[in-house]
């Protein structure tokens, strides 16, 4: 598996991009985290569709992990050709398990979670713990919130303070069975993959999201923005997401 992932990462890095033969791939499904839904994903959404993209948004119950992988395994479906499937935060985890569908060509983890087989979205933070003002709030009924006087702090640091407070106000409760359960699959081995590193990150701190990136062989490019780096840095993104459309599938072929 992993001279197959080489190999494949090696034809991206040499940039033979499926541009010249028409064969760039045009539809891209993006993934939000947890505390968030799908909405925040606008910008990037804005840019890639103006750039010929067909864009996709899984809203992500966040009951499950399998609920959520079954959610974006629903989005791919409907797709109509190769496919970048982008994930972001606890995203990561879910476009890891359900990246292995062949529509799938390459994946973008964006400020994210890579989890090997066996390992869980919480596990990931046993290499490097979470920054101190990243604080979920369990109730009785299993799901959690983000802390309020640190949200912004810990979650969208480089937002305006207007923003940053409707995205506390608005945020997802995410049942923390999810963030527990274990990955079978890790699509990550066999398809070109491409992170995102937010060095502001206050969720996820940059040291793990560079580590996991390097484990996962990922083309690398560092943005400086907080964990919501999608939605305060939404061209830098786009340009990582057509980066991966442009090389992906030359790669995969």
């Amino acid at each position: 598996m992993k001279n197959a992932k080489s190999i494949l990462l090696a034809a991206a890095a040499l940039g033979l991009s499926s541009v010249a033969n028409g064969q760039t791939a045009k539809n891209v499904v993006l993934v939000h985290g947890a505390f968030a839904d799908g909405s925040g994903w606008r910008g990037v959404y804005d840019e890639l569709t103006s750039r010929g993209f067909r864009v996709s948004i899984v809203q992500n119950p966040l009951t499950s992990f399998d609920d959520d992988v079954v959610a974006t395994k629903r989005v791919l479906a409907r797709q109509d050709g190769p496919t970048i499937l982008v994930g972001h935060s606890y995203g990561g985890s879910v476009i890891t398990q359900a990246g292995g569908d062949p529509k799938v060509v390459g994946l973008v983890y964006v400020a994210a979670f890579a989890p090997e087989v066996g390992q869980s979205t919480l596990d990931q933070y046993a290499e490097v713990a979470p920054p101190p003002n990243f604080v979920p709030e369990e109730s009785a009924d299993g799901f959690a919130t983000l802390n309020r006087d640190k949200f912004k702090a810990g979650f969208a640091g480089d937002a305006s303070n207007d923003v940053a407070a409707f995205l506390r106000d608005s945020q997802v409760p995410i049942a923390m069975a999810a963030l527990k359960a274990k990955v079978t699959f890790a699509a990550w081995k066999t398809k070109p993959s491409w992170a995102v590193v937010a060095t502001q990150d206050g969720a996820i701190d940059p040291r793990l999201l560079r580590s996991t990136a390097r484990r996962i062989g990922a083309v690398t490019t560092e943005v400086k923005g907080s964990h919501v780096v999608f939605l305060t840095q939404p061209k830098a993104v786009a340009d990582v997401i057509e980066q991966a459309a442009m090389k992906a599938q030359a790669a995969t072929r």
